[in-house]
């Protein structure tokens, strides 16, 4: 069978039979195999019949991209985009979203979603992920019944049962299309310092070696540890199996990565990426090339090295992303969000390490993490085969830990379910008690904890954890017996801290503040405290101390300790306010000017959130002036 130019393989062919019989699909395929193909092919079908699509990504960077590229090809007219900070043509027959603003419109039955054929959950396997796989259930469960799904995601080893799930909960047929050859096979092989690329074999031989292992006569002679891996000297000894990925788990060490390469000499610079980069820089704002990120890159690039990261800024990824795709660039060290969806495969992928930092702790990567990143390597049509390559430090060496992570990717989706405020809100405002008790048992979770049994359990942890939030947000006044009160209903439209946000923007506390401390009081929502961050020029004022003691008369408010972070937020808000742009404020933190820009989006999406909760038409009009500031300060940088 042939899809446009394309001849495809015997999944693709299945997924897509399956389609054409109005099935849910879900497709466990290696990274690099194809699997977007599938999802295109329902975008075409159905736009040529003025039918409607949603296709939705786990991160606002991949649903950027599928705009660009679905924009290029069906026209803008057919296309929408909704990240929650920004809508462009929510009329269009493909919509492009993130799965959490999918998950939004399905709970509260958003009329756009009306008449939509298929939803297409890219990347279904995040439903592992612990903070946020809660949105892809919940998308699922709160879908419409006819509505079809397309679920893409590298290797699952139980699809069965998570189509098994969906069969139960929408009584209509899901087809599993397993493929596991990858078109590009993949070379596993490992870089010691002392043996170089080898075998993991090889390195267990001499990794028990201990450091002192001798006598000379009564005295014993302790000898050096065995040196740590150098990034330099593997890239060296695979020079000609570029391009290649080389993942590391920090930003910095990005950056700090390519400037120590640059200094090897490796490559020559090429007159071409400096002209590249010229042209790319010429029309944008001149403070762009005098940020430290863009400086460096514009010593890395012209030698063919770069990195990339959420730290900068879009043109510069952007930038990236384009000398990479026409081959320009030999090395790019990258931290791992780049290996979620953006179709950019290299012939070699090195890890600087197995072992990466999770916001609680150092652990070694898991099946799905490494497989995720490794696919990456062999381009289709170039390459005979893809080189894998992981960096091993002999001091975190072993052996049947890192042969149970990179021999097979064996890692099932497990679910991470958890009821939210909104949920529960949106929940008693839409359904009775008898739709509530059979929706609390749809869940992954439920059947994976009792199997097909799940719909026959009456009572459950998901059960009471939900009458246990209705008892405590009856005594909040959100609820009034079982309807929810005006400040129940602003919640139920607010994502995110609900009961925080109600609280400052229901009732008589918002009444007292101007836009300037709102700004502030989002920002302290939004912003997450790191330890290492600094800022350098507050500006302490009587709004500030006003909104401060505001806070400290709220019972509520006053025990969370984000507000507190108000006064060294001054030093992003004061000067945004009062009319600067983000390259006035990006000097007075060492927050990467990419982070800046995030916390940005984000309070633009709370902003958005609160404009849309509110029957206040003073509050909306003041949210819509705050709106106004960071569209203001962002003009010249945020670009899809």
């Amino acid at each position: 069978m042939k899809y446009k130019e394309f001849t495809l393989d015997r999944f693709q062919e299945e997924a897509i039979q399956a389609i054409d019989s109005n099935k849910s699909v879900v497709v466990s395929a290696p990274t690099g195999s194809g699997k977007t193909l599938i999802a295109d092919y329902i975008i075409n079908r159905d736009v040529k019949k003025g039918i409607k699509v949603i296709y939705t990504a786990p991160i606002k960077a991949l649903s950027n991209q599928k705009y660009k590229e679905f924009c290029a090809e069906y026209g803008e007219e057919s296309v929408g985009l909704i990240t929650g900070d920004v809508v462009r043509n929510p009329g269009g027959l493909v919509l492009i979203m993130t799965t959490e603003v999918y998950r939004n419109m399905v709970m509260t039955g958003d009329p756009l979603l009306e008449g939509i054929s298929y939803a297409i959950f890219d990347e279904i396997h995040y439903i592992n992920d612990i903070e946020r796989g809660v949105i892809w259930e919940e998308s699922i469960i709160f879908s419409k019944r006819r509505t079809r799904m397309l679920c893409l995601s590298a290797t699952i080893p139980n699809a069965e049962e998570f189509a098994d799930w969906i069969r139960s909960i929408k009584r209509h047929e899901v087809v599993v299309v397993l493929h596991e050859q990858r078109p590009i096979p993949l070379r596993l092989q490992f870089y010691d310092e002392e043996l170089g690329v080898t075998t993991l074999e090889k390195i267990n031989d001499v990794a028990g070696i201990p450091d002192y292992h001798h006598f000379r006569g009564r005295r014993r002679r302790r000898l050096p540890p065995a040196p740590q891996p150098d990034h330099t000297r593997l890239i060296k000894a695979i020079i000609g199996k570029t391009p290649c990925f080389f993942f590391c788990f920090s930003r910095a060490g990005c950056q700090k990565n390519s400037l120590e390469l640059l200094g090897k000499g490796y490559f020559e610079q090429s007159p071409q990426i400096v002209s590249h980069i010229a042209a790319k820089l010429r029309d944008a704002p001149p403070d762009i090339a005098k940020l430290p990120s863009a400086k460096l890159l514009r010593q890395t690039l012209p030698h063919g090295i770069g990195f990339h990261h959420a730290g900068l800024l879009p043109i510069l990824k952007e930038l990236v992303e384009e000398l990479f795709a026409l081959g320009f660039i030999h090395v790019l060290y990258t931290t791992e969000t780049f290996a979620v969806g953006i179709n950019m495969p290299a012939k070699t992928v090195c890890f600087e390490s197995l072992r990466k930092f999770d916001g609680r702790g150092f652990r070694l990567l898991n099946s799905k993490e490494f497989f995720q990143i490794a696919g990456r390597a062999g381009r289709r049509g170039i390459d005979t085969e893809g080189f894998v390559i992981p960096m091993i430090a002999r001091r975190d060496f072993n052996y049947k830990a890192i042969q149970r992570v990179t021999d097979k990717d064996i890692e099932p989706i497990r679910s991470q379910y958890r009821l939210s405020v909104n949920t529960v809100l949106n929940l008693i405002h839409q359904h009775d008690a008898k739709e509530i008790a059979k929706i609390l048992r749809m869940s992954f979770h439920s059947f994976q904890q009792y199997g097909r049994a799940f719909h026959a359990k009456e009572s459950h942890a998901a059960h009471r954890t939900f009458m246990n939030l209705k008892k405590s947000l009856s005594k909040r006044g959100y609820l009034k017996g079982s309807a929810l009160t005006e400040k129940g209903l602003f919640a139920s439209k607010i994502y995110a801290d609900e009961l925080l946000t109600a609280e400052l923007f229901t009732g008589h506390f918002y009444a007292e503040l101007n836009e300037y401390q709102m700004l502030l009081a989002i920002a302290c929502l939004c912003y997450e405290a790191r330890e290492n961050t600094q800022f350098h020029a507050t500006f302490p004022a009587r709004h500030v101390k006003e909104l401060e003691r505001l806070l400290q008369r709220s019972p509520f408010l006053m025990h969370e300790q984000r507000f507190s972070e108000a006064q060294r937020l001054t030093a992003l808000i004061h000067p945004l306010y009062h009319g600067r742009s983000i390259f006035d404020v990006i000097g007075s933190t060492n927050l990467p000017e990419g982070d800046i820009l995030r916390l940005l989006r984000q309070m633009l999406d709370r902003i958005n959130q609160i404009r849309h909760a509110t029957d206040d038409r003073r509050l909306e009009m003041m949210m819509g002036s705050c709106a106004d500031v960071i569209n203001h300060a962002v003009k010249d940088v945020d670009v899809v």
